[in-house]
Formats: C-alpha cells, structure tokens, sequence
C-alpha cells in the first residue's frame, strides 16, 4: 500500500509524500520529482539540456494547462514548507532555502496573470524555428521529432491567440510600441514555397551519415508539414496578430499603466535583484552610479584633448568611420579574433575552468534587426552542444569596434560562459541548481567580469577603455531608465534621451535597448546592483586580507556554489572570508 500512496501523491502533488527515512530522503525524493515534472512541462529546456525525451513535443500553453502548473507548483510549495530543515545537513539546508525561494518567486508572480501578455518582440511564437540552433540534428529520430514539432505548430499558435484574447479581456496587452515590431517577423514566415520558409533550413543541409533515402523521406514529410500546417497557422497569426492584437494594443509603455502594475514592478524588482531595494531606491542608485561613471569618462575625454564637450565626443564616436567595420564578415573576424586572445589569459585570475568550450555564431538574420548587440546561451548538459557568444552583424556600420573586447568579456569569457559551464560540470548539487539561476548574480557576475578585462590585457586603447566605461554605464543608465519608465511615469522618448546623453552606444542599439527593457520589466535591474555587491564583497575581502588576498581563490570561491541569491551569496563569502583570515 506503501507504493501505491507514493504513486497517487507524485501524480496528485497535492499531498505530502509519505515519511521514507527523514527529511533528507523526503527533500531528495521532492527534488528528483520536481526537476522531472520541469523537463515533462518544459520540453524546449529538456531539448535545450539534450534529455530527447520530449523533443517531439512544445510547451503545453493553454489556459487549462498554465492553470494546472500552477496548482502544481503551489503544491511542491507546500510540500517543500512541510520538510523540517533543521533535519537537514548543512548542504540541503541550502539547497531547501533555494528551491523554496525559487517556488516562492512563482507562486508570487501567478497573482498578476502575465501569461496573458504572450507575444514579445525579442523572440517567441513568430519565430520558432530559432529553436533549432539549440537542438541536435545528427539521427534520423532527431529530424523526425522536429517534424513531429511542426505539425502542432498550429496548437502553439491557437494557444497563444486564446492568451491573448484572455490577454485583452483582462486589459493585459502589450505596448503598441512593441508589437508594432511583430507584423514584419511574422512576414518572414509566410512564403509560398515551404523551401523557402525558416523551418526548412535545417531540411537543407543534412548530414552525411543520414542515408540518401532517409534524407528524401524526411524532407518529404518536413514539406507536407510546412505546407500542410506550419504555413497555414502563420497565416491565421498574420490575420489576428494585425487585425486583432495590434489595434488593442496599448499607447503606455510603463508595467504601472496596468491594472496592480506597480504592485507587480515592485515584486519584479525585487525578484531580480534579490534584495528589499525600492524602485525608488534603485533609480537613486543608478543616478549616482550614472554621475561616477561619467567622471572617469570625461578623464579619457581629457587625456585625448578633444576639443568639444562630452555629448561632442558620444557623436564623434558614433559616425566616425574608423570605429566601424563596413563588412559584416569583418565584424565577425574581430569578434573571433578578440575571444581568442582572452582565453589563455584566464588563468591569472581563476583556478578552475570548465571544461566545456564555447563558439561564436551570427546572431540569426531573422531577429538580429529586433534584438541586442549580443547574448549567449548555455551548453547542453550532455556535452553534444558548446556554449554559444551570439553576436549582431546586422547593420556593422552602427556596431564600434571599442564595444568587442568589453562585449566579448561580459558573454563569453570569464563571464557567461565560464560561470555557466562552471556551475553545470558542479555534479554533486541538485539539478535546479546546475542549470537555473538568479539572474542579480548571473549578470553581476557578467558584469563584475567587465572590469577584469585590464587583468587580461585588454582596454589597452583609451577607446576601448572608454568602451568598457560606456557599458558599465550602460548598466547604470538600466537603473535610471527601467525604474523611470516603469514606476516613475517616463516616456519612452524620455528614456531613450537620457541613454544617448550619457553612453556613446548608437542610435539602434539604444532603441533596441529601451524596447527590451519595456518588453521586459526589472530584468535590466539585476546587473548592476548585482556587480555592486561582488564588488563590495571583493573590497571587504581584500582590505582584511592585505598581501594575503588571492583573485584566484577568490573568484573559485565566490563560482564555487552556482549563482546564488545576493544575501546568500555574501553570507558565503563571509564565511569564506573568515576561514582565510583564521
């Protein structure tokens, strides 16, 4: 009967499992079930990580299906409330600590029903054949669960429209600003030919190991799904995305324009940087970080002899020639050229490397106009994919040389991909460990990792220097501007002015910005308030430490455990910290 139970609580989840041998049986047992029941409800992050299982399978949107998610994570919830910690050893009680949180953080955002708000202009349902750069293609089966994926395009699409018709019921839609974006990445998917369309490239190429017969099946089928399903369900978004969306979309750009909206910013803040900091606190932070950051670039400014003001110098940057490459290709070649030189300096400052690799690809033509100067994604957890550094080639003429070493240090290395990879090849912590995270330490981190470029040799160029001061302003100028548009009543405009008036990014990469911060409230709150607190940490250890301070092992310890909420990111450190001194 004792099994029987067992099987009726994991699938109901809204009991407690039955006592197995104490606490650390019962929270093992807790953490196995909810880490399966992410992969099954997630198949796109099971695909991502390379567990095959669901790969024929999208994410389960509809409004029956999101609201039983959320029952269920309320009741892991429940369940993990119900453990007694103090049972635990030292390790679980934090690994309980950071699952309770991490649940919490859910449970705290269903009051305010953001599923309703389902399109964004960075990426989503008008683009899912981007999903194949974070896929495998090599087996047979690997082409046949693709298109099995296509052909219940049409089910993605028809969730996301009865979304956001709830969406609009609700008074939830998305600034017209935004969506206007949208109609064009949606064109792109409407062709006439299905060989012409984005999900056929993968078709194109096939590898050699795949035997000619396999091949001309499976573009034979990969063809009548295009045309059969994928091809018609664009055009039904086409339709109602224009016809219906667009126009009920809203003239505001703030979260606080909708309804609970600062009540949701201010839980968002919160959240993403991991501390009880107000919005109005952060956007006092960000203006004195602002104010800082422009005195250590009006002294570069100084030490050139340019004859003109600061704003003279932010348009001398942007058009004159010899910062840009006019040559896409060229632009990539830097990119390459700048990560290599990074790697084998690594070593002065870190103990342990991973040991998974990293590439540098083109961001994909099709959202490179609508999106950031770069971005990075993880490697799959089986090992059949490096880390990937995407970076924008689009319009090379408006990306400056001086951006690519400080650029190349934040995504790739020593930030995303070595703290990333790092934090996967930790195997003896709990899954939601090795490949979630808290996003106030993961781009602090990032961050942080900018002001190490000089360690490394780089910012040698007071241009490239005045580069990597333009990002750090960048982070600043997040602050100021996130916080203004979405709790203090800023206009977009408003916001887009304060960015060119302090950081010499161009024109386009500055709109892009802006839209991401209003398409994606607090997000851009985390990194600077996260690099603060390293920062602070660092400064706390070396003064007690003296000659006795180590980068090396302090960079290993503050890695050691995978990214970390703030508090207790500062409490390792502490103890760290006191361990040395001793």
């Amino acid at each position: 009967m004792r099994i029987v139970r067992l099987v009726l609580c994991t699938f109901a989840l809204g009991c407690a499992l039955p006592a197995l041998a104490g606490p650390t049986d019962d929270f093992h047992a807790l953490l196995d079930e909810a880490w399966e029941w992410q992969l099954r409800e997630n198949p796109l992050l099971a695909s991502g990580l390379g567990d095959r299982r669901f790969n024929d399978q999208w994410h389960d949107n509809s409004l029956a299906a999101i609201k039983r998610r959320q029952d269920e994570t309320r009741a892991f919830l429940r369940r993990a409330y119900a453990i007694d910690r103090s049972g635990l050893g030292t390790e679980d009680q934090l690994n309980h600590e950071l699952f309770r949180r991490s649940l919490q953080d859910r449970v705290d955002q269903f009051a305010f029903n953001g599923h309703l708000v389902p399109f964004y202009q960075r990426g989503g349902v008008q683009n899912l054949d981007s999903n194949t750069s974070r896929l495998r293609f090599v087996t047979v089966k690997d082409y046949e669960d693709w298109i099995a994926r296509l052909g219940k395009i049409d089910v993605v699409i028809e969730q996301t429209i009865d979304l956001a018709d709830a969406g609009i019921d609700a008074g939830l839609v998305s600034p017209r600003v935004l969506m206007e974006r949208i109609p064009h990445q949606i064109a792109v998917q409407i062709v006439d030919e299905p060989e012409d369309s984005p999900f056929w490239m993968v078709f194109a190429d096939m590898p050699d190991s795949i035997a000619a017969e396999d091949q001309q099946r499976l573009r034979a089928m990969a063809r009548a799904a295009i045309a059969d399903t994928v091809l018609p369900a664009y055009r039904e978004l086409d339709e109602y995305f224009n016809d219906t969306y667009l126009p009920a979309s809203r003239d505001t750009i703030g979260l606080s324009e909708v309804p609970n909206g600062r009540e949701w910013y201010e839980l968002r803040a919160r959240q993403f940087t991991t501390t009880q900091l107000t919005p109005d606190e952060i956007h006092r932070i960000g203006l004195d970080e602002v104010a800082r950051i422009r005195g250590e670039m009006q002294d570069i400014i100084d030490d050139l002899d340019f004859a003109g003001s600061f704003q003279d110098f932010l348009v001398f940057l942007r058009t004159d020639p010899q910062f840009y490459y006019e040559d896409p290709a060229e632009l990539y070649e830097a990119y390459l050229a700048t990560s290599k030189r990074i790697d084998p300096e690594l070593v002065k400052l870190f103990g342990k490397l991973p040991r998974m690799p990293y590439g540098v690809q083109p961001i994909p033509e099709s959202i490179a106009p609508d999106t950031t100067t770069a971005y990075y994604s993880r490697p799959a957890a089986d090992g059949s994919r490096a880390g990937i550094y995407w970076v924008n080639l689009y319009r090379p003429e408006v990306r400056p040389k001086y951006e690519i070493e400080v650029l190349s240090v934040h995504e790739a290395m020593p930030g995303h991909h070595l703290q990333l990879a790092l934090q996967q090849e930790l195997g003896d912590m709990p899954n939601f460990r090795r490949f979630m995270g808290f996003t106030a330490f993961v781009e602090g981190w990032g961050l942080y990792s900018e002001s190490l470029g000089e360690d490394l040799g780089l910012y040698k160029d007071p241009y490239s220097k005045f580069g990597a001061l333009t990002y750090e302003m960048w982070r600043a100028v997040r602050l100021v501007v996130d916080t203004g548009m979405h709790y203090k009543g800023w206009t977009r405009q408003q916001a887009i002015d304060f960015f060119k008036d302090n950081a010499a990014k161009t024109e386009l990469d500055i709109v892009n910005e802006i839209d991401r911060y209003i398409g994606w409230p607090g997000q851009a709150l985390a990194y600077k308030i996260g690099q603060l607190r390293i920062l602070q940490i660092r400064e706390r250890a070396e003064l007690a430490l003296g000659d006795n301070f180590d980068v090396r092992a302090f960079h290993d310890e503050l890695l050691g455990a995978g990214a970390l909420p703030l508090d207790i990111l500062e409490q390792r450190m502490d103890a760290w910290l006191e361990s040395e001194i001793d």
